[in-house]
């Protein structure tokens, strides 16, 4: 399916308003899209249930904040938003991965499976995310809850990476200048 109404380098935000394709809020939402699709490689390659399980619940919220963020704060308010609930499951998720994991004291290398290095790319991208917010919401009005979240997303991810890593019997690579 194509519409042709994108040719000219302008896209729709989630109602009436259009945009160039390389605005902000597009900027934004195209990154939390990739994100999503960062993490459906991983569950695509996963044989481990409880990962991918964990992984699709994060890939309903990153919809949930795509359209969000493709969304004026004024005119649409029965768009689903990303809430303090949101932010909130994601500190629970994450204290559970802490609860099973030894304390880090020091920087790790990226790496370790293929799953623990997917799970990195997938944080690193999360934290470009979270900085076309930031940017984005300097200009437009967004929904504020959408920094914390991609800030408690990216942090989940690190030590969901560990995890994986740990499950797979791969050590983490310290850092050491």
């Amino acid at each position: 399916m194509y519409t042709r109404r994108g040719d000219k380098g302008e896209t729709s935000l989630y109602g009436p308003r259009r945009v160039r394709k390389d605005d902000q809020r597009v900027e934004a939402y195209g990154t939390i899209d990739e994100l999503n699709s960062v993490l459906g490689i991983i569950v695509s390659e996963s044989k481990d249930r409880a990962l991918t399980s964990a992984l699709k619940e994060i890939q309903r919220m990153l919809f949930i904040a795509g359209g969000d963020a493709a969304t004026e704060m004024k005119g649409r308010q029965h768009v689903p938003r990303i809430d303090h609930s949101h932010t909130k499951r994601l500190e629970v998720l994450t204290d559970e991965l802490l609860s099973k994991l030894p304390p880090l004291s020091n920087f790790i290398l990226p790496g370790g499976s293929s799953t623990g290095a997917m799970l990195h790319l997938a944080r690193s991208v999360c934290r470009r995310a979270e900085r076309r917010i930031v940017t984005a919401s300097m200009s437009r009005e967004m929904n504020p809850e959408l920094v914390p979240f991609f800030n408690r997303l990216s942090s989940y991810l690190f030590n969901l990476s560990r995890w994986a890593n740990e499950r797979a019997g791969k050590k983490e690579d310290f850092w050491k200048a």
